[in-house]
């Protein structure tokens, strides 16, 4: 962090038992999850589907702020869907991800244009950059 940053929020959470058993819960209480592995008989989410929601809200957030900065109204149905994979390779378990964008009503060029910047400044976008495969698409 540099000294002219300023922390905005920090998120603290504390998890016990893994991705496999586990229970992740916020300090102030807002999140309260069970944690499961894709696929098991045990009733949770993974850290996949929580990094797939945050991140398909930040972008959210991303795309509404750079409208905002040229001027352009948005429709209220915007949606991003994200899909976030766990892969298994020779060097160890990665992440791939693909976010959907679907920006109705709102050139294609425009819409396009808006999620270029999105992807520059949204915080998860740019931890992840260099870092994961990512794919980005405007949907209709």
């Amino acid at each position: 962090m540099t000294k002219f940053s300023k922390v905005l929020h920090t998120a603290r959470t504390r998890t016990t038992g893994g991705r496999e058993r586990g229970i992740s819960r916020s300090s102030d209480g807002y999140l309260d999850v069970r944690l499961a592995t894709a696929g098991s008989d045990r009733i949770g989410t993974n850290p996949e589907h929580l990094f797939a929601a945050a991140w398909s809200a930040c972008f959210e957030t991303g795309v509404v702020l750079a409208a905002e900065r040229r001027k352009i109204s948005l429709p209220a149905n915007i949606t991003i869907d994200a899909e976030v994979d766990l892969n298994s390779g020779p060097t160890g378990h990665f992440l791939s991800a693909r976010l959907y964008v679907a920006l109705p009503g709102v050139d294609r060029v425009i819409a396009q244009s808006l999620i270029e910047e999105a992807h520059i400044t949204c915080p998860y976008s740019k931890a992840t950059r260099g870092n994961l495969e990512v794919e980005i698409r405007l949907i209709e």
